[in-house]
């Protein structure tokens, strides 16, 4: 059972696009619990949005882990593609751009939608 954790996480590839990936977190199993080493963070939020609430397309700025506590959480790329984040789930947002390229919305970054007719309630952990 000493499998890693995989998170969803969204990235930027070479020329800069966000996209989505995984990172694995190794475990050792610690008196029956299996754990991660300790991953550094600087300070946590905790959020609430109402339903409707939604973003233009930007990065991430710090890298933030975010675990949804209750509603619906739908991020998009630029291509059209998306993933809806629920009440237990959890994703890193760490799409940055490097410092040579300008952040222009119609190429970079990712929106965030509040979806469903619950308000969302999350937790953000910058790392």
């Amino acid at each position: 059972m000493n499998q890693p954790f995989i998170i969803p996480t969204i990235t930027t590839n070479e020329n800069g696009i966000s996209i989505f990936s995984e990172l694995d977190f190794s475990v050792q199993q610690r008196g029956g619990m299996f754990l991660t080493e300790q991953i550094g963070s600087k300070n946590f939020r905790i959020r609430r949005s109402d339903v409707g609430y939604e973003t233009d397309f930007h990065v991430a700025g710090d890298a933030t882990f975010i675990i949804i506590q209750k509603g619906s959480l739908k991020i998009e790329l630029q291509n059209g593609e998306f993933k809806i984040f629920t009440a237990g789930n959890c994703f890193i947002a760490q799409d940055n751009l490097p410092e040579h390229i300008i952040f222009n919305n119609e190429i970079h970054g990712h929106k965030a939608s509040v979806i469903g007719n619950e308000s969302l309630q999350a937790i953000h952990i910058k790392l």
